[in-house]
């Protein structure tokens, strides 16, 4: 009945199984299903497990509105036939897993790589790099860069970060990068 709280609402199951395959406790699940059922309608919240919610509603919640790479975390995570960045209940727990306190340094570090490589190609190369940076500083004109600037900056971290040299950063090297950086991980983290 109604009184038994949301607990009731994921089969036994299929609790274990989330708690299985991400670094969320039972009680993160409860809460990220009772959170992801709030932002579908009234008339679909029985079907969570098998409805999508669109990108808009995602970005409602107040822990993304703030996410300077929102637009990119919700591409990431989707895993929508249409590309429409939609999430279903099992992408939105794979988001909250990789942003947990739980999650390895590794799993951060290689969803870090993907939200940041806006283009999709496997490497961030220096277009990349300057849309991570503007992400970073704002939109504003008083905080956008100057255009010697952004070129300083982003020089300074291919020097730092390019091992190879070809002008791009591949993900052994982003991980080279994170590995030194020990407050990386605490500061990759989204927490509902």
């Amino acid at each position: 009945g109604a009184m038994g709280g949301s607990a009731s609402l994921i089969p036994r199951d299929l609790l274990g199984e989330y708690q299985e395959l991400t670094f969320l406790s039972k009680q993160e699940i409860l809460l990220a299903y009772k959170r992801f059922s709030e932002l579908l309608p009234k008339e679909e919240r029985e079907n969570a497990f098998s409805a999508r919610v669109p990108k808009s509603q995602i970005l409602t919640l107040p822990e993304l509105r703030a996410n300077p790479f929102q637009h990119r975390i919700c591409h990431v995570f989707s895993t929508s036939e249409t590309r429409d960045d939609s999430m279903s209940l099992e992408d939105f727990l794979d988001m909250l897993s990789v942003f947990s306190d739980s999650a390895t340094s590794d799993v951060k570090s290689h969803y870090a790589f993907r939200i940041f490589d806006f283009d999709d190609d496997g490497t961030l190369d220096r277009k990349d790099l300057e849309q991570l940076v503007n992400c970073l500083t704002g939109q504003g004109e008083e905080s956008r860069l100057s255009s010697t600037e952004m070129e300083q900056l982003i020089q300074n971290i291919l020097e730092e970060s390019d091992i190879d040299k070809d002008g791009t950063i591949n993900p052994s090297e982003f991980q080279h990068v994170v590995s030194r950086s020990p407050d990386f991980a605490s500061s990759f983290k989204i927490v509902l």
